[in-house]
Formats: structure tokens, sequence, C-alpha cells
């Protein structure tokens, strides 16, 4: 018989404008699930802050890089660039006000109350696909993390963010020499010829190694600049 402890209780349940998001407790863990399918809890971090890490050291030695991150998710890969003086601005969209919310005055704000409070941050709640096809602004890095990799996305309009258009769009919100950093549940070869042919250079795949099964890993590429 499963302990009341092995069964996730649900925190709060909500309809969002993407459908169902759900923050649920299991154990000492956090977690999200979006239209049934689990996106990310706090176990670990440590692959969303190398997301960020790699990207900065992949960076061109520029002074207060401006790095946009895309999923606010559980909050490690803000909370550690904000941890970081180095970043000049720290601007991140989230697509699901249930998830900002949940942040804000919910369960999550212990993991990224500070951060949050931090005036270099700037919390935008818009779809990321659609941000960068669409804004004026332009970064000195982009961290995405919206899926589970890029043959593995949570809503089928995010497919296009990964092909040859979505990934012009990215170089075109990157500065010259700007860094392209997206995280995956699984490396893709594929993905990576996708980068190289948006003509992004320097494309390489870092590996997070994990407990069990394949490892998590960032695909990198620079802007060309």
């Amino acid at each position: 018989m499963p302990t009341s402890y092995d069964i996730p209780e649900v925190l709060d349940r909500r309809e969002g404008p993407y459908g169902e998001v759900v923050l649920r407790r299991h154990g000492e863990l956090l977690q999200i699930i979006a239209n049934g399918c689990f996106l990310m809890d706090t176990s670990d971090g440590r692959s969303e802050r190398m997301l960020v890490d790699a990207a900065l050291d992949a960076l061109e030695d520029r002074p207060a890089p401006h790095v946009l991150i895309g999923g606010l998710g559980v909050g490690f890969s803000l909370a550690h660039a904000a941890a970081n003086p180095r970043w000049g601005r720290i601007t991140v969209v989230e697509r699901e006000p249930a998830i900002v919310d949940w942040h804000r005055t919910g369960p999550l704000s212990a993991l990224s109350a500070e951060a949050l409070a931090d005036p270099r941050t700037n919390i935008l709640e818009t779809d990321l696909v659609g941000f960068v096809n669409e804004t004026c602004a332009t970064f000195d890095v982009l961290c995405l993390d919206i899926d589970n990799g890029p043959g593995w996305t949570v809503t089928e309009g995010n497919g296009g963010l990964y092909a040859r258009a979505g990934l012009t769009s990215c170089a075109r919100v990157l500065k010259p020499g700007g860094v392209l950093a997206v995280w995956s549940a699984k490396p893709s070869a594929e993905f990576e010829g996708s980068l190289a042919n948006a003509g992004f250079q320097q494309v390489r795949t870092e590996e997070i190694p994990v407990a069990r099964g394949v490892p998590d890993v960032v695909h990198l590429a620079v802007r060309p600049g």
C-alpha cells in the first residue's frame, strides 16, 4: 500500500492559456506538470544552473551582459543568474501566469524571492516564441528551457522555435557574438545541424550527468559577428 508520502499532493491546478498547469508536492519536492506532462521539479537544478554558466562561459568578455531566460520553471536558472554579479540585466519570459504567481506569492517563492527582488530582474508574462519573433530588444545571451528538448515540446506551437525560422529569430535578437543555449533532456545531432544551417557558429553540446539514463544536455551556439 502506498503511503501518503508516496502520493503527490496537488497544491494548485489551473487552466492556463495553453492548457492545464499543476503544482504538486511530492515529499519534499515541488513539481510542475503541464497538460499531464512532467516538466520539472526542485530535486536538483544542476542542469538549469549549467545552462546559465555554459552560456556565460561561451560569451566573449563584455561588460554587464543582458541574458534572456526562456521559461521561469521552478526558478533555478533565474536564481543562479541573479547570484552572479557579472550579469547586467536578467529578463525572464514565462507564458503561464500560474507559474509566475507560484513564484511571487506561492510555494516556489522560497527559491526565487531574492532573485525576483533583484533590480536587474524583469519578468515578462508572454509566449517566448511570439516574443523572439516580434521584439525589437536585443540580448547578449538567450537561455532557453521551455520544453523537454527540441524534439519533445510541451505544446505543438513550440516546435517552430527549433526550426530554421525560429532559430533565425533567435539570432536576430542576439547581439553579434551573442550566445544561444538550449536545454534538452537528451542530445540531438539533428538540432546541432539545424543550428549550423541557421548560421550559428561554434555549435557544440555539453552533457550534464544524471543518476540514471541519458544525460541532460545544453546545446550551445554563437551568432557570428
